[in-house]
């Protein structure tokens, strides 16, 4: 796949020619700002659904789907003192 250049002006003026070609997967698309990279176009692979089933699949998106449980926050408080006066003596 080849990778294109293009500045901020070009790619507002010809912006459908540019996505079209990069939908076909002709080419990577690289805006530039004065010649400074400021952004990439790639070619959308998978969609939403696909990655999140690979992910699931591999096993790095354990989440079933459903909704999640409240977590309870894991704060235990020293003698029944409060936060605030607890921050207030760690200050010193």
């Amino acid at each position: 796949m080849r990778e294109q250049r293009v500045g901020l002006h070009d790619l507002r003026s010809k912006l459908i020619e540019y996505i079209r070609d990069v939908e076909a997967g002709a080419t990577t698309i690289v805006v530039t700002d004065h010649g400074r990279h400021v952004a990439r176009i790639v070619p959308e692979t998978d969609s939403l659904d696909q990655r999140l089933a690979m992910l699931k699949h591999t096993g790095a998106l354990p989440w079933s789907g459903r909704r999640l449980d409240i977590a309870k926050p894991d704060v235990r408080l020293r003698g029944g003192a409060s936060i605030s006066d607890i921050v207030i003596e760690n200050r010193g």
